[in-house]
């Protein structure tokens, strides 16, 4: 959790995001990230445990369901969201 609560500090920062929700069913934990408070969240990291043996129980999902990226590690799997905080500087 203080790997998820440490990218959303920087981007709240950044000025990117601004709220987040968790849900805990029962199959699955869902961490959502939202731009503004009334939308859909922009994405959702979620922690799926029965998928540990196949495809990794961790997923970023992006606002249209799309899977962005899936792994065993969640740092490696989030690493897909810390590219958004990379700006160029001129």
């Amino acid at each position: 959790m203080s790997i998820i609560l440490s990218l959303y500090g920087r981007m709240v920062a950044a000025g990117e995001w601004r709220d987040y929700g968790i849900s805990m069913l029962h199959d699955a934990a869902i961490f959502s990230i939202f731009k503004r408070t009334a939308e859909h969240p922009i994405y959702r990291i979620e922690k799926r445990p029965r998928l540990k043996n196949r495809q990794g129980e961790y997923a970023v999902i992006g606002m249209d369901g799309r899977i962005l990226k899936r792994g065993h590690d969640l740092k490696t799997v989030i690493q897909v969201l810390e590219r958004k905080l990379i700006r160029s500087v001129s």
